[in-house]
């Protein structure tokens, strides 16, 4: 028989739940379904009965007084939760579970034989209010859930629980780092022992979980799987870029000046990355010893920067009898033996690029596979893809003849021993004798004679030539006490374009033999139409300036278009496989054609290789572009915002002008107003720089001052 009222009326207890909790009350007055209502503080509400929970009682009979409806009501609510949290709950789950799918209070009290009362049922009803994770309430029964849906439940209710300190801890706690990061205070001593500041820092899951979080932020600020969470953690933050590095380094989990852009491209920086596919790379260190290539003894020489370790390309050349050139390369052939479509080529195709910074160089393949058994080195026996090509005085291809060699390079040498070798022929001296580029001095010059015919004929057709020396970043110091300076780079005129013209050539003819077998390759392209007077050397920055604005980026297709920066029909990247991936590929490509007389690859499966090749290029790319840049930016707020600056005005409008600082190798903007206004292209200038801000790349004059007149 039911210890519960059905019907309430005056002078009846009864619960109901506001604010997601039981509440409990007396009922002074009841009309048609409409309840008065005293509650304990002697306060009065109006409510329905359909408001009410479904275990009215007891009734008293009359309405006492507010005093002493007041004291039985707080009784009632007493006894109510101490019975409440002595009840078993989990045991009555354990019982009724898989023997009925609901249940109501009463039924439940019956079960644990505490159904004596009304103040039993409703504690009962309120112990199993508070178990959401094994009963739901559907008034006026409670489902009871499955071992399963408990199971999902409790899981939930840990993960809402975590949920709910992660973002209690994460909040206060980013916003301390935040006040570190602008140097407002100190990061607090860490936990440990009887350090002061401990309440400040977050319980150690949280703390890893908030590491785990600005990581992910930090390599990919649009994850959606943390948009929510982190709106949340960096509420009252101020919305600026590059936030989670600066927390990160704020809390000293990455060093000062923390290249992100790294972790943006998923990319293994220095050359441990590959230590976990050791066996395979030792594997092909033996395929490059004993592969089999027929021998190609003509004396091949190098000439790279004297830092260079992946040495990639060399060259013999000699003048032909009719004026024109027999240039034969030779380039480095990871191709030959390449274990595509394993593990480690999977790595490899995954950084896509070599990355050279100013601290440090990664490189795209295992060093000792890059700079060592495929580098040319001299006096060591390589495998190499040469190319043989003819060309006419008037830099005509005339003839190309790929081929797989071994080859021993007779000397690597260096830009600067080049071009003293060729400024002292230029002069109608002998090259001193202590230089180990003299030995090759003939060579050097017939390839000289060759790359201003080259670049001649490249200009005929349109080619755009931009000659902008870069200048040297060089950093001393480590983490926040890093210093950068920028030096001039190497002046070498003739030597660098020397080897940069025999490249491109290579590129050119190695398309044009591919496309008369029509063998599908990937292709550098920039399929513009330029004003014919854009053709040329252009040294001044308001020129670069003015023709780069018609220029668009180049891009990397399987389908043969024009490149209209380099002057050429069709351009194959294939002379840098240590360092690209695309020349790879290319390499490859010519190499199966060559050896089977079909493509490795079909042009359908180049497309669909692209797609992901060029989204890591990408990223790769934004390390090269940016990084740099940064280290530049410091070197501007190292030095102050006193110094002044030389500068070339490229671009003017009405509101701002852009500035080029041709020996820092930077462009700078600002307002129209602090000009004179004679301002125009090409006028020089000095400028004071300041605002400078490194990590959100940001950078403006503050005054100006015209050298002209």
């Amino acid at each position: 028989m039911s210890v519960c009222v059905q019907y309430p009326s005056a002078g009846c207890i009864v619960e109901y739940l506001e604010g997601n909790a039981v509440q409990i009350a007396l009922v002074t007055e009841e009309s048609g379904g409409k309840l008065r209502l005293l509650l304990p503080n002697r306060r009065e509400t109006r409510l329905t009965t359909s408001r009410l929970l479904p275990w009215a009682g007891p009734a008293l009979g009359s309405v006492p007084g507010k005093d002493e409806s007041a004291r039985l009501l707080e009784q009632h609510r007493a006894r109510r939760e101490e019975l409440a949290a002595a009840l078993p709950v989990l045991e009555l789950w354990e019982m009724s579970q898989g023997e009925v799918p609901e249940a109501s209070a009463q039924w439940f009290a019956e079960l644990a034989g505490q159904a004596g009362d009304a103040d039993s049922v409703a504690a009962c009803g309120r112990a199993l209010l508070a178990c959401k994770s094994h009963f739901r309430f559907q008034p006026p029964v409670f489902q009871i859930f499955s071992a399963g849906m408990v199971e999902k439940r409790l899981r939930e209710q840990q993960e809402r629980a975590a949920r709910e300190a992660l973002v209690l801890g994460g909040n206060s706690f980013f916003r301390l780092l935040w006040d570190v990061a602008c140097k407002k205070r100190a990061l607090p001593p860490r936990p440990g022992g009887d350090c002061r500041g401990m309440s400040e820092w977050p319980a150690p899951e949280v703390a890893e979980r908030l590491k785990q979080i600005l990581f992910a932020r930090m390599a990919d600020p649009e994850n959606q799987e943390y948009d929510e969470l982190w709106r949340m953690l960096s509420k009252g933050l101020p919305d600026v870029p590059h936030l989670p590095v600066q927390l990160l380094m704020a809390w000293e989990q990455v060093p000062a000046h923390y290249n992100f852009w790294y972790d943006r491209a998923g990319y293994a920086p220095g050359d441990d990355w590959w230590r976990p596919l050791a066996p395979a790379v030792e594997a092909l260190q033996r395929a490059a010893r004993q592969v089999e290539l027929p021998v190609c003894d003509l004396p091949f020489i190098s000439i790279d920067s004297a830092t260079t370790r992946d040495v990639d390309d060399a060259f013999h050349i000699l003048p032909t009898d009719d004026g024109g050139f027999e240039l034969t390369l030779a380039l480095a052939c990871p191709a030959a033996c390449w274990p595509f479509g394993e593990p480690l080529d999977k790595a490899v195709f995954r950084r896509g690029t070599s990355i050279y910074l100013p601290e440090g160089d990664s490189h795209m393949m295992p060093e000792v596979l890059g700079t060592d058994a495929f580098s040319l080195l001299a006096g060591q026996d390589r495998p190499a893809f040469c190319v043989k090509t003819r060309i006419s005085a008037a830099g005509e291809i005339l003839s190309c003849e790929p081929r797989a060699a071994r080859v021993r390079l007779a000397a690597n040498l260096t830009y600067d021993d080049t071009q003293a070798v060729l400024d002292a022929l230029a002069s109608g001296e002998a090259p001193q004798a202590d230089n180990p580029a003299a030995p090759w001095a003939a060579m050097l010059a017939c390839g000289n004679d060759f790359a201003h015919v080259w670049q001649k004929a490249r200009i005929a057709r349109g080619a755009v030539i931009m000659d902008r020396p870069e200048p040297s970043i060089v950093l001393e110091g480590q983490g926040a006490q890093t210093r950068v300076s920028i030096e001039p780079g190497h002046e070498t005129p003739d030597s660098q374009p020397l080897v940069a013209e025999m490249m491109i050539l290579a590129s050119a003819a190695v398309a044009q033999w591919a496309a008369e077998r029509e063998i599908p390759m990937l292709h550098r392209t920039q399929d513009v139409a330029l004003p014919r007077e854009y053709a040329g050397v252009w040294k001044e920055p308001q020129d670069m300036t003015r023709i780069m604005r018609a220029l668009i980026p180049s891009s990397l297709e399987v389908q043969a278009r024009p490149h209209a920066a380099l002057g050429l029909a069709r351009y194959t990247p294939m002379t840098s496989p240590l360092r690209r991936y695309p020349d790879l590929i290319n390499e490859a490509q010519l190499l199966h054609w060559l050896t089977h007389g079909t493509p490795r690859w079909d042009s359908e499966a180049l497309s669909t290789l692209l797609v992901s090749l060029n989204a890591v290029l990408d990223a790769a790319g934004q390390v090269q572009r940016f990084r740099p840049r940064y280290w530049k930016l410091l070197y501007f707020r190292q030095q102050g915002d006193k110094v002044w600056w030389d500068g070339v005005v490229t671009e003017e409008n009405d509101m701002f002008v852009n500035v080029s600082l041709p020996a820092q190798g930077m462009y700078v903007r600002g307002k129209r107003r602090m000009f004179d206004e004679r301002t125009c292209p090409g006028m020089a200038v000095q400028v004071r720089i300041g605002r400078v801000h490194p990590l959100y790349n940001e950078i403006q004059i503050l005054e100006a001052v015209s050298m002209d007149g």
